[in-house]
């Protein structure tokens, strides 16, 4: 290593020193705009109704609370009685295919909702769905 430091970057050095510019903290800089709020919501266990209405609560708090991101979580639909039922859908009775489709229905939800999707396999795959909420 050179312990001789050369003219210019003397100069360059004392240019630093006299000049009055903060430099930005790079490890404390946060970016708003990158920052997106998610929570989750679990249904497993749930009725259909009791699903509905917490589904409707939960989604108007979270774009209250300016949440972007929800998942909610509704299970696959293994365990479900519907089975045995012939009067019952084997489909429709089912969270996994009930849930999103009563949030579409709801013209309400539907104007603070900009997409629903279905979530990928770390937040539960088929079991589970994105819904993303309109920017307030």
């Amino acid at each position: 290593m050179n312990s001789k430091i050369s003219e210019k970057d003397k100069k360059t050095w004392e240019e630093f020193l006299s000049n009055d510019q903060k430099l930005p903290d790079k490890d404390n800089i946060q970016n708003k705009t990158i920052i997106k709020r998610t929570r989750s919501l679990d249904l497993h266990g749930k009725t259909l109704d009791e699903a509905n209405s917490i589904i409707e609560n939960f989604i108007k708090k979270s774009y209250e609370e300016k949440v972007q991101k929800l998942i909610i979580v509704t299970g696959k639909g293994l365990h479900s009685d519907n089975e045995k039922d012939p009067y019952v859908s084997k489909d429709l009775g089912i969270l996994k295919h009930s849930i999103p489709e009563f949030v579409r229905n709801n013209e309400d939800l539907m104007k603070i909702i900009s997409n629903i999707s279905e979530a990928s396999v770390k937040d539960g795959g088929t079991g589970a769905f994105y819904i993303f909420l309109k920017k307030r």
